[in-house]
């Protein structure tokens, strides 16, 4: 895998994107919403700690990046393919992304969101359900928690960039 990330900035962002991403994921299991002040705590990490973390001159450019992303998940959620939560989350983990790396971002979910999925459905109906059993997303029918894959792919991208780049 070559990652366009460099390993420092990653390890620079993780710290403080891991336990967001973890919150996220949470809070979209149990109550199937994504709280806005966690998309406005990972915007604030990319603002502040993305100054130290990234070169001059890509830093505004992935600004611009975020707005486009924002752009096309709001018609995204218009078009009802996606919730509000879910299309903010994308556009504020956006500018932690290389976008030389957008294809491998594309693989990295793609194959989180069939794991996620699979061990959702399995966790809901077997016995560990129990360990959780007032979450919403177990009894939301087909709908499934966005969140719990768009959190974990943000935080796999970070490690592997900071350790296999």
């Amino acid at each position: 895998m070559n990652f366009a990330i460099l390993p420092s900035t990653a390890l620079w962002f993780l710290p403080f994107v891991l336990p967001i991403c973890l919150w996220v994921m949470w809070s979209d299991l149990k109550a199937m919403r994504i709280p806005n002040v966690a998309v406005l705590a990972l915007l604030a990490v990319f603002v502040i700690v993305g100054l130290v973390a990234l070169p001059w001159s890509d830093y505004p450019w992935r600004f611009v990046t975020m707005v486009v992303v924002l752009v096309l998940m709001f018609f995204a959620n218009m078009l009802g393919l996606m919730g509000a939560g879910d299309s903010k989350f994308i556009a504020a983990a956006a500018p932690f992304i290389d976008p030389s790396d957008a294809g491998l971002l594309a693989f990295i979910f793609a194959a989180n969101l069939l794991a996620c999925f699979a061990t959702h459905r399995i966790a809901k109906n077997t016995p560990l359900r129990q360990m959780a059993p007032d979450w919403d997303s177990w009894d939301r029918g087909r709908k499934f928690p966005m969140g719990f894959a768009l959190g974990g792919t943000l935080i796999i991208y970070l490690l592997l960039g900071a350790f296999l780049a």
